[in-house]
């Protein structure tokens, strides 16, 4: 038996407002993401008005960057002929890369402001960034969008209202991977792994532990979901890659990059402490005296 997914994305609609499954789950990354990033940040002293203050700036950080993100890296021809289009972030187009990268600047800028280091930042926001990996790519299954590639395997969907099959008679519309919920389930998987991390380790962690294993577990997982997805945009493939993968082998890599400077360095989790002198630099060992006498 298999499944045709076909409901109506939104909820309910009141004149020309509309509530879509797509827009609550939205609200519920942010809402997650804030409770998580707090509940990191009060732990070692932060008051919760230092957890709001990157509330607006990471909200703008998502829109805008997964935006442009799908305009420059999946879209730019489309969107170029039609740059009135670029503005309706709310009829879809939104790039997970691209608001990963509005996040790193973002959250650099926060961390500057506060006085902590970016990793230990990057850390306390890593649970948050997994919930956001989950819970938008069950929105994308609501919205019968960004669906899988054809299948015959028997857990495949078949998506009546999505872009590639909606001008197709049901009884042709394809088998697909359902690749939203390999996503969320991957999203959810990470976000169980940081937490068996944080309580085994806790603040004793190497400080950027934790926000390189979401890059190397989120773009790794990444990369090998693509090859079950329906393609994207403009760009088919390079090489027999598709831009999603080429996207995230950089970020890959920057986690095992980050990775091997935590074990290696062994930073306290905590940069600052909130009340307390700022980091100082470790100070570099003073020249031995010889104990001999010159003649």
């Amino acid at each position: 038996m298999t499944l045709t997914w076909e409901p109506n994305p939104e909820i309910f609609r009141l004149g020309a407002f509309a509530v879509r499954y797509y827009g609550l789950l939205f609200v519920g990354v942010f809402i997650g993401g804030f409770y998580f990033l707090r509940w990191q940040m009060m732990r070692v002293g932060w008051k919760e008005q230092d957890v709001s203050d990157f509330v607006i700036p990471g909200m703008l950080a998502v829109i805008i960057g997964s935006r442009l993100g799908h305009i420059l890296f999946y879209e730019p021809g489309y969107y170029f002929s039609h740059p009135a289009e670029i503005i309706k972030f709310w009829k879809g187009g939104l790039a997970s890369h691209g608001a990963t990268l509005g996040l790193i600047v973002s959250g650099w800028w926060f961390a500057r402001k506060k006085g902590m280091s970016f990793a230990e930042f990057g850390d306390r926001f890593a649970f948050s960034a997994a919930t956001g990996a989950a819970l938008v790519r069950l929105g994308n299954f609501f919205n019968s969008e960004i669906v899988g590639r054809v299948t015959d395997q028997t857990w495949g969907v078949r998506f009546p209202l999505c872009h590639e099959d909606r001008m197709l008679p049901l009884d042709q519309v394809p088998l697909r991977h359902p690749s939203q919920l390999y996503e969320f389930l991957m999203g959810g998987a990470i976000l169980g792994i940081l937490l068996l991390v944080d309580r085994k380790l806790g603040e004793k962690r190497p400080r950027g532990l934790l926000i390189a294993l979401f890059l190397m577990l989120y773009f790794m997982a990444r990369f090998i979901v693509e090859f079950f997805k329906e393609f994207q945009g403009d760009l088919k493939e390079v090489g027999g890659l598709t831009m999603g993968q080429l996207l995230s082998i950089p970020l890959f890599l920057a986690g095992v990059a980050w990775m091997i400077w935590s074990i290696r360095r062994k930073l306290p989790a905590a940069s600052v402490i909130p009340g307390s002198a700022p980091e100082a630099p470790s100070p570099k060992a003073a020249p031995r005296k010889s104990s001999k006498k010159r003649k």
